[in-house]
């Protein structure tokens, strides 16, 4: 903890080292003079590797940075110790800007090209970490330029844990906390930069438990009810299931428990489920018919049953107002360039995926513009995009060919090629935070768009029910 409070300070006098910052141009150099800062406090949460709801002390990190920059902080919201906002300015617009910091279960990795485990529960395979960090930056850095040109609306940064199957701003939802905001933004760290419209699953995630009676598996068997039976049994009919969803459905499950010894009938078993569309009504309906399929397991195994809902989110809904804002924004910035030991770094990477060497013109280069997008994972930006006008970007913090969820993500989050693209980010973010906070107009129109794809008479209704934030899901 002293050691994380000395990097704390040490980062701190880095940051508020300030000089005037009325024009844009100023606000990013000032970024760019803070990089090796911005940097250490990405790596450190890359180090902690904290997954959702126990990243306690990534979050007080983050805390301690917004407050040293002078905003005012409020923890534990929504019923969450690791969630929390910060807050700089008064009145409107309010420009909500969002980060996360979750890492991913089984997935340590050392930041070197070939796979070899950190000795971590979990690692930063999403890049959160640089997510968090590039939207604090952000967030101080607009809040520098507000100041500077003494001007008025309010900068909230959301600091919002267990994006990672928890649904942690879906609670926050929930609270009301989005309700008085005019524009959200938010990004994703990715092997390419893009600032397209973006799409997402709709995913509703619950925890199915049986329970039997335990016996001993050779001189009783017929005394034991086994509740694994239960879960094989709810698998095989949900397989079954596959053939009858729509094509774009996905579902997806691990067996969390299935008993201890083979000699012992399980009295308790656990499958964990994933049901993803690019609707919410689909996945609604699909989850449905998973329950009965736990239920006719339990029935036709002689074990009981009961589930607890883990996640849930809205797919995503783009808003083209500000999307095409923040394309221009990020060419404006442009991409990554690699130095040689980070061209030989990505070039191992490349070859560990079955390539002859890496694309560094899609790290250096902006995707073309494009209005639609196929939906491949689940966030819970969906549920916030119901809520507000969101818009969004994705910057190459990872070699380009990397898949999210990969070792070869943890590798290149944790060396410079993934703060290069969070800088990135952090840069675009702030661009199109000023150019909000300087645009009424373009503020309303992007309410205007919002409300018409939304539709006016629209009630947000949370997939996860009203059961409280899931803190232990990750225990």
């Amino acid at each position: 903890m002293k050691k994380q409070l000395l990097l704390s300070t040490f980062i701190c006098l880095v940051i508020n080292f300030t000089y005037g910052q009325k024009k844009a141009d100023d606000v990013i150099k000032k970024l760019d003079s803070q990089t090796e800062a911005y940097s250490m406090i990405a790596q450190n949460i890359w180090d902690l590797a904290e997954m959702g709801y126990q990243e306690e002390k990534s979050a007080a990190l983050l805390q301690q940075t917004l407050s040293d920059a002078g905003f005012t902080i409020k923890t534990g919201v929504a019923a969450i110790p690791t969630a929390f906002i910060a807050e700089y300015g008064s009145g409107s617009p309010i420009i909500g800007i969002m980060g996360e910091y979750d890492a991913l279960p089984g997935l340590s990795q050392q930041a070197i090209a070939e796979k070899k485990s950190a000795g971590k529960a979990a690692g930063h395979a999403c890049g959160h970490h640089l997510f968090g960090t590039a939207s604090t930056a952000a967030a101080i850095a607009t809040k520098d330029w507000m100041a500077a040109n003494k001007t008025k609306g309010t900068i909230r940064f959301y600091g919002t844990p267990a994006e990672e199957g928890g649904s942690g701003k879906v609670y926050m939802v929930r609270e009301g906390l989005f309700d008085d905001v005019d524009v959200a933004l938010h990004w994703h760290p990715s092997s390419q930069n893009a600032a397209s419209a973006g799409a997402a699953l709709a995913n509703k995630s619950a925890k199915f438990r049986f329970y039997g009676v335990s016996s001993h598996a050779a001189a009783a068997p017929q005394m034991g009810r086994s509740a694994l039976d239960g879960v094989e049994a709810m698998n095989v009919m949900v397989n079954m299931l596959r053939e009858h969803v729509p094509e774009k459905a996905r579902i997806h499950y691990v067996i969390t428990d299935g008993g201890k010894a083979p000699n012992v009938v399980p009295d308790f078993a656990e499958v964990y489920y994933y049901a993803r569309h690019n609707t919410r009504d689909v996945v609604i309906d699909i989850f449905d018919r998973i329950v009965k399929a736990a239920e006719g397991a339990a029935m036709g195994t002689g074990t009981t049953m009961d589930y607890e809902m883990i996640g849930g989110t809205h797919e995503l809904l783009p808003n083209l107002t500000l999307q095409k804002v923040m394309h221009d924004n990020l060419s404006k910035i442009g991409g990554v360039n690699y130095n040689p030991e980070e061209k030989i770094f990505a070039d191992k990477i490349a070859i560990s995926l079955g390539q002859k060497g890496a694309d560094l013109n899609t790290a250096k280069n902006i995707q073309p513009y494009k209005t639609e997008a196929k939906a491949f994972g689940s966030t819970d930006v969906g549920d916030v995009s119901f809520t507000v006008p969101t818009v969004g970007m994705g910057a190459a913090t990872w070699v380009p060919g990397t898949s999210a969820h990969s070792w070869q993500a943890v590798a290149a989050g944790g060396m410079t090629i993934g703060k290069k693209g969070m800088m990135v980010a952090a840069k675009t973010l702030t661009l199109t935070a000023i150019d909000l906070l300087k645009n009424k107009d373009l503020v309303a129109k992007a309410k205007a768009e919002f409300i018409e794809k939304r539709g006016a008479d629209f009630t947000y209704i949370p997939l996860l029910g009203n059961r409280a934030p899931a803190l232990d899901y990750r225990k």
